[in-house]
């Protein structure tokens, strides 16, 4: 008998032509995720769903859906919002697409901190707004990035992605932390483990890649801010909810730190009235980091083995433990 699976998403054709091919599917299609009401009524009696970091999955969930799920597979390489251990308890696979963000969401850490630090922002406003006069000795004057400070906070793959392009692009001295050494970055990029209160007081630029864990939540809060230069900027392309963001906002209004480049928020989007939209020196992306040809390929192909696999009750080529 065919399989039923509900797509909470559409996502590329690399994996959805796949899952269309081999079940009877359901594909979620507007831009806008399913209400919790909506996500329950579509995967209810499905063999397995596909959701988004945005679709809550959790025990009210599985109680709602009925016990024929056998697999959610997670179109993200996070899975904060899957409650893992009620999934484990009913015998329903977790999966999610790991190692194929890497260097993608790298090169957008990057490029916030470039556009952070040299007020890309406000020059872009500036020409936007017919603002731009001439060339001004004393206009939009930045930090410099040659031979700075890094520090990166979760030295895991992205981690070192971010810190190799900076180490051999940029000349920069690399601090991070981890939950345990890292002998091979070490060696490979002269780098430091510190502790977070050193990382923050040496840095000229903190770049964040931790999960969000209830350790790592607003681990970014208004003392943290305080210890930083006032020179610092702030990239995060990890979770948004690892930063108070009203800590953040009060460190950037009152020059506690030069500036900040933001891909994740928390909320996601950010209300209308959150003063961090209008701030000059806050550069925010759409949640980006991933939004590349190939990586948003091998995530659809990775969720679709996923999938596939948990349907057919065969090992994931990606599960959550």
């Amino acid at each position: 008998m065919t399989k039923r699976v509900f797509v909470t998403r559409q996502i590329p054709v690399a994996g959805l032509d796949r899952i269309r091919a081999e079940t009877d599917c359901v594909v979620w299609p507007e831009r806008l995720p399913p209400s919790p009401e909506i996500l329950i009524e579509n995967a209810r009696g499905c063999d397995g769903v596909v959701t988004l970091l945005s679709d809550r999955i959790d025990a009210a969930f599985f109680d709602a859906v009925g016990p024929q799920l056998k697999v959610v597979s997670n179109f993200a390489v996070g899975y904060n919002n899957i409650d893992v251990a009620e999934a484990n308890r009913r015998g329903v696979k977790v999966g999610n697409t790991p190692d194929v963000l890497t260097d993608s969401t790298a090169d957008i850490a990057v490029g916030l901190l470039l556009a952070a630090a040299r007020r890309m922002r406000e020059g872009l406003e500036n020409v936007v707004q017919k603002e731009w006069l001439t060339w001004e000795p004393m206009g939009f004057i930045g930090q410099d990035l040659k031979a700075r400070t890094l520090g990166i906070v979760g030295m895991g793959r992205i981690g070192q992605a971010t810190a190799r392009r900076l180490h051999f692009g940029w000349g920069m001295k690399v601090l991070y932390t981890s939950r345990s050494p890292r002998p091979e970055v070490d060696r490979e990029l002269g780098a430091t483990r510190v502790e977070f209160s050193e990382l923050l007081a040496q840095s000229d630029f903190v770049s964040v890649h931790t999960d969000l864990n209830p350790q790592t939540t607003h681990m970014f809060n208004a003392d943290a801010f305080r210890q930083m230069k006032d020179t610092a900027v702030f990239i995060n392309t990890a979770r948004g909810g690892v930063v108070d963001q009203d800590a953040l906002h009060e460190a950037l209004s009152t020059g506690q730190i030069f500036s900040a480049g933001l891909d994740v928020t928390d909320p996601e989007p950010l209300p209308d009235a959150s003063p961090l939209r209008a701030m000059s020196n806050c550069v925010i992306l759409p949640h980006i980091a991933s939004a590349t040809v190939s990586s948003r390929n091998a995530m659809a192909e990775i969720a679709a083995d996923n999938l596939l696999a948990g349907i057919s009750d065969r090992p994931l080529r990606h599960q959550v433990p």
